[in-house]
């Protein structure tokens, strides 16, 4: 899974470490990583922490290598989009990962409990945390959602999801390396169902365990047109990749008529057509199972819409 042209700076962590490693992805907001990289080691709770700066010109790489010798420091030559955490993955040593944007921070206890979780639970997968948003620490909607997922949860320990936010997730690293972690093509946007779709593939579960906190600051300065633009494009692709055509039609229209309503129509258009021969040639559909919980959730959320969550993510 290792990412071709990447590098790193410091030496990989031995084998003795902790349970959990932090990978914190980021792309040209060097003042905020610093923080927030301040902001993890301040925990006090000796998890190691990989960065993977994905390629930016600001002067991040630099900075992290001057303020913290002590991590791992990962170099991507370009933005890789989220496919920038399987370079992440790669230096990860642990059982373990926790993912972490730059912009966000897991809360005192929260890696300790969800490694206890995973300890516990050797049939879930991915611990997806409950996300504060801001100064007002307000519950990020898509969690609120979460809470109330439809799906069964018997002998889980939290509400079961077919579907998880990236950077608010911990994760066996062995698990992810078996789905091969997120897909380069789809850049960023609603990457995560892809790999949600490919975990429940393999009977693994994922859960949503209120207990587990991180606190998210978004900024202000992303390109939010386009960001909702390729969480259409990518709704489209993954459903063809991975769902039967009725159901692969019926998210096709959802997603067309945000496309619509948005604004954007024209522009994911062209960009969904143009990617629709690679996705179809990937194309693997879920099994029975899998469609079950999916068309369950929709059913459920017949007027669901995408946004809310720390990249647009959704249950389902």
């Amino acid at each position: 899974m290792r990412q071709p042209d990447t590098m790193q700076d410091t030496p990989l962590p031995p084998t003795d470490l902790p349970k959990v490693t932090l990978v914190v992805l980021t792309y040209n907001r060097r003042e905020v990583v610093r923080q927030t990289v301040a902001s993890l080691k301040a925990l006090n709770e000796a998890w190691p922490i990989v960065v993977v700066d994905n390629g930016s010109t600001d002067g991040t790489a630099e900075a992290l290598a001057a303020d913290h010798p002590d991590i791992t420091l990962v170099r991507c030559p370009r933005n890789l989009g989220a496919a920038g955490r399987n370079a992440g993955v790669d230096a990860v040593r642990t059982r373990y990962v926790a993912f972490c944007d730059d912009d966000t921070c897991w809360q005192p206890g929260a890696l300790a409990q969800a490694a206890h979780i995973l300890d516990l639970h050797p049939d879930v997968a991915v611990v997806n945390a409950r996300i504060l948003v801001g100064a007002a620490n307000e519950e990020d909607p898509t969690c609120t959602l979460m809470s109330r997922s439809p799906l069964p949860s018997e002998g889980l320990p939290g509400h079961r999801l077919l579907g998880f936010m990236a950077g608010a997730s911990v994760m066996r690293a062995d698990a992810y390396r078996e789905c091969g972690g997120y897909s380069p093509k789809l850049f960023i946007g609603g990457e995560e169902m892809l790999l949600a779709y490919d975990l429940a593939a393999r009977n693994w579960a994922m859960v949503y365990c209120a207990g587990v906190v991180t606190r998210h600051d978004p900024s202000l300065l992303r390109d939010a047109v386009r960001r909702r633009s390729l969480l259409v494009r990518n709704a489209i692709w993954i459903a063809w990749m991975r769902l039967p055509a009725r159901d692969a039609w019926r998210e096709t229209r959802r997603a067309w008529r945000q496309a619509v309503v948005e604004g954007h129509p024209l522009t994911t258009l062209a960009d969904t057509l143009r990617g629709m021969p690679w996705a179809l040639w990937h194309r693997r559909v879920v099994p029975a199972p899998v469609r079950a919980m999916q068309r369950r959730l929709a059913l459920a959320e017949p007027a669901r819409e995408d946004g809310g969550g720390m990249e647009g993510e959704r249950l389902a």
